[in-house]
């Protein structure tokens, strides 16, 4: 009878303790992928508890009666503070609807402006890169300086702004002076400030998109807007989703051109109060912890929802 062969690698491999189950090797893959989550895990970590942290210490503090500081002595009251914000019809929901408004007007004029100078600058020509420079000047401020800069310019009295109308035959205009004018001269200025930003972002789209279809379609014989309205508009769906989300979550807050044009409560009416400068007058203003910590979570929950209504309405559209 034969005797039996005996592998080298199963003669040098230590037999397995009786009852234990041997563990396969493990991959480079799968060392990667763990030593990959180690190094980032303390990042994640410190990232997460600055997220929750400040999240929880509001949601807390809005189910209290803090007021006057935010250690003094107060005691948990459940939803009275969202109760009291969602009854006053006086300032908490004029603020939403201005806060609505100017997302919305803001919003839409640079998405057009934008993707307007983005299809003007899609293809090279001369002077393109001074054009570029100029374009970014209005991101390079801060949001402060721009508020004060349009302050002296739509000055009532001394402002270059009525000069010009008077020097063109227009009547002088009171602009951020005026109730009735405040909310949208700040549209303005937020899409003089903000237009490039989506021109930018819908450039960088446009200039990833392939060249093939709109080629076949110009050989079909479509026109400059039904190639740009069947075949380039569906093929940016994606970048001009992503960029309407963030331009939308950045424009809902908006606080430092308001608060640098009008000042405390958005003016003598409350006529450029949104949400963020309510729950900033509550806070500091009123000393209503409290109250202002639920304005803000309220505040949070409509960004979200905002934010997934956007998506769901840009996904459907890619799809």
């Amino acid at each position: 009878m034969a005797a039996t062969e005996v592998s080298p690698a199963r003669a040098d491999t230590p037999p397995a303790a009786p009852g234990k189950r041997t563990r396969p090797p493990r991959t480079f893959e799968q060392a990667n992928r763990r030593l990959k989550w180690t190094m980032l895990a303390p990042a994640l970590l410190f990232v997460g508890l600055m997220i929750v942290f400040p999240l929880a210490f509001t949601l807390d503090l809005s189910l209290t009666d803090a007021f006057g500081a935010v250690n003094a002595d107060k005691r948990h009251i459940g939803l009275r503070n969202f109760t009291d914000a969602l009854g006053d019809a006086r300032r908490f929901w004029p603020a939403a609807r201005r806060t609505l408004v100017f997302t919305v007007g803001a919003v839409v004029l640079e998405t057009v402006l934008g993707l307007a100078l983005a299809m003007l600058m899609r293809k090279p020509f001369r002077g393109m890169r001074l054009v570029r420079t100029v374009l970014i000047i209005p991101l390079l401020a801060t949001p402060v300086a721009i508020g004060v800069l349009w302050l002296l310019i739509l000055d009532p009295t001394n402002g270059i702004a009525n000069h010009l109308l008077e020097g063109i035959g227009l009547p002088r205009q009171e602009f951020l002076g005026s109730v009735s004018q405040s909310l949208p001269m700040l549209m303005l200025i937020d899409v003089w400030q903000w237009t490039p930003m989506m021109t930018l972002l819908l450039l960088a789209g446009l200039t990833t998109l392939p060249e093939e279809p709109e080629e076949a379609a110009l050989v079909d014989g479509a026109n400059a807007w039904q190639r740009f309205r069947h075949v380039i508009l569906p093929m940016l769906g994606p970048t001009l989703a992503t960029a309407l989300v963030l331009r939308a979550v950045d424009a809902l807050k908006t606080f430092d051109i308001l608060y640098a044009t009008k000042g405390a409560g958005g003016g003598s009416d409350f006529e450029a109060e949104t949400l963020n400068v309510y729950a900033y007058g509550l806070t500091f203003d009123y000393q209503e912890y409290g109250l202002a910590a639920a304005v803000l979570v309220l505040f949070t929950l409509f960004i979200i929802g905002v934010v997934v209504l956007l998506r769901r309405r840009g996904g459907r559209k890619s799809a």
